[in-house]
């Protein structure tokens, strides 16, 4: 099966790019609501799925122990843009468990904020792992650690504890088997499981529902969502679009992005898990795909419908600011 074409960009009159890629949206229940491409293959979710691998963080205990609100929360599911804030809140949870940047094992990477990135330019020698757009999950991982008496060393690992725990979490949640034969490893180190699609929409609208997960599960993973839709800030950072949807319809959409071109979502008041792949990898294609899909489920809502379709269809410009071209979805999500 190809996939179809779900976003094209133009330049002039003329279609430059084509984007071909696979969405699916379910219930709780795992029913299918909305579909194009091949729903049922396998991708690596990456970061898109870091709000399932946080729930150690509240299941352990750790977050009520170190009394962690939702800002921590949003951080620990993150992939942020490494501005103060991010910085400083990551520092500080890690200070909360006794720990420094030293615990870290995600490696160090500049801001992906210009405006942050050029400051820290003039003033830093070099970037630390507090910077990296994956610390606050670590710091989630290493406080849970600290929590429960678990090595903290060696956390990124395959057969740590806190990883074996972060696998179980996934398979109740898509229902999929992970294992080192459907195993890479993610960008910060850790391993990143291929899942079907499907599977994972579905696990988002469990989070987003609580069905057919333990009474401590659906707690936990409400609390999560809820976090993230209360702080997309933390969530992603300025101008991302994790960011800019969610606060389309503040506190009623959650959403979050991953590296390759995947994107997961939820709206927990209509009970809807969405999961969307950009087969070739781009990120602003993924945007447009996941932006389209969301606005589908607020057709009855003008206004978030309108800036939801505004994310998904957009122009651009160049650095003097001259319109060069569109980028827009096709008629796939209309249909």
């Amino acid at each position: 099966m190809s996939n179809p074409v779900l976003v094209e960009v133009t330049r002039g009159n003329m279609v430059e790019s084509r984007h071909r890629g696979m969405v699916v949206a379910v219930d709780g229940d795992g029913n299918e609501l909305f579909s194009l491409g091949e729903a049922d293959a396998a991708v690596f979710p990456r970061s898109a799925c870091k709000a399932m691998q946080a729930l150690p963080l509240i299941e352990s205990g750790a977050a009520a122990a170190y009394r962690f609100g939702a800002k921590e929360l949003a951080l620990a599911c993150s992939s942020h843009s490494g501005e103060p804030e991010h910085v400083a809140l990551a520092a500080e949870m890690l200070a909360a468990a006794g720990r420094d940047v030293g615990a870290l094992e995600c490696g160090a990477h500049w801001s992906s904020d210009q405006a942050t990135l050029i400051s820290q330019a003039r003033s830093l020698e070099k970037p630390s792992a507090l910077h990296n757009n994956c610390s606050g999950k670590h710091a989630g991982f290493i406080c849970a650690c600290c929590h429960s008496g678990t090595e903290v060393r060696g956390y990124i690992g395959y057969d740590h504890p806190i990883q074996q725990e972060i696998r179980g979490v996934m398979e109740d949640l898509t229902g999929a088997i992970l294992a080192r034969d459907n195993c890479g490893v993610d960008g910060c180190s850790i391993p990143t499981y291929a899942v079907p699609l499907k599977g994972l929409a579905h696990g988002f609208a469990k989070m987003a529902t609580g069905a057919g997960l333990g009474a401590e599960r659906a707690r936990a993973s409400k609390r999560l969502i809820d976090a993230c839709m209360a702080e997309p800030f933390y969530v992603a950072g300025t101008k991302r679009a994790c960011t800019r949807l969610m606060n389309t319809a503040p506190g009623r959409i959650f959403a979050k992005t991953g590296a390759e071109g995947v994107f997961c979502a939820a709206i927990p008041e209509k009970g809807i898990g969405i999961a969307i792949k950009c087969e070739d990898g781009t990120t602003r294609a993924a945007e447009a795909m996941v932006a389209a899909t969301l606005a589908r489920f607020f057709a009855d809502e003008p206004q978030v419908h309108a800036g939801l379709m505004a994310q998904a269809n957009h122009s651009m410009h160049n650095w003097n600011r001259i319109h060069v071209g569109n980028a827009r979805v096709t008629e796939a999500f209309i249909a």
